[in-house]
């Protein structure tokens, strides 16, 4: 396991950006307008995981793009004036960016609202690709959108780091090769994390930045 790691690959929801409300509202709205039970938020938080076209068909059955139509239609009317930053996301990006890293996103959020979101931070020159679900083959944990993120770096997949907050990041990053870093704290009821646990953990990006700042990775002065 890499302590310089070459390239950093990111988690967007809730790693980068806060959307848990967003996220909420949106599916609240859908499983109403579905005759459905919504969920409380604490059920959103632990549920949310895999891309729409992953996750609706099992919740949804044979209505699940309607559903999706649905979720899209409420989450993109919403979610610019909520997008609110994780604390640190910027300035660890800055420094990043200043040290020539290779970084990009990998999320489970549709690709094009991802980069749509990335643009409207002014973040978009920070990331060498933005890949949201439906731009791979197979949306994450499939190594296939891995392979799409680091389409265009160097080096193996051992060196890589793959940055996000949930058991699912981690898996996505075991099945691919890479380093699982956990940021924020492990979640206990997330059960995937007693199969796929994080490599290394970090409270928070300024923790996380001050690791590689210490290892000559990073710049410790970089900010936005």
């Amino acid at each position: 396991m890499t302590d310089t790691p070459r390239a950093l690959v990111l988690d967007w929801d809730n790693t980068l950006v806060d959307s848990w409300a967003t996220i909420h509202e949106a599916l609240v709205r859908t499983f109403t307008a579905m005759e459905r039970e919504p969920w409380t938020f604490d059920e959103t938080k632990l549920r949310v995981r895999h891309s729409l076209r992953d996750a609706f068909p099992a919740l949804f059955g044979a209505r699940w793009e309607e559903a999706r139509k649905l979720y899209l239609d409420h989450f993109t009317a919403i979610h610019l004036e909520r997008l609110s930053p994780i604390a640190g996301a910027a300035d660890f990006l800055a420094a990043a960016q200043a040290r020539a890293l290779y970084v990009a996103v990998l999320s489970n959020k549709t690709g094009r609202i991802l980069r749509r979101e990335a643009e409207h931070l002014g973040w978009s020159g920070y990331f060498a690709r933005l890949v949201g679900a439906g731009d791979a083959s197979a949306d994450k944990p499939d190594p296939a959108a891995m392979r799409l993120a680091l389409e265009g770096s160097s080096g193996d997949a051992a060196s890589v780091w793959y940055i996000g907050d949930t058991a699912l990041d981690m898996e996505c990053a075991a099945r691919a090769g890479c380093v699982g870093v956990l940021l924020g704290a492990l979640d206990v009821a997330d059960e995937g994390f007693a199969k796929f646990p994080p490599a290394r953990q970090f409270a928070s990006f300024t923790e996380l930045l001050q690791h590689l700042s210490d290892g000559s990775d990073l710049p410790s002065n970089g900010s936005r």
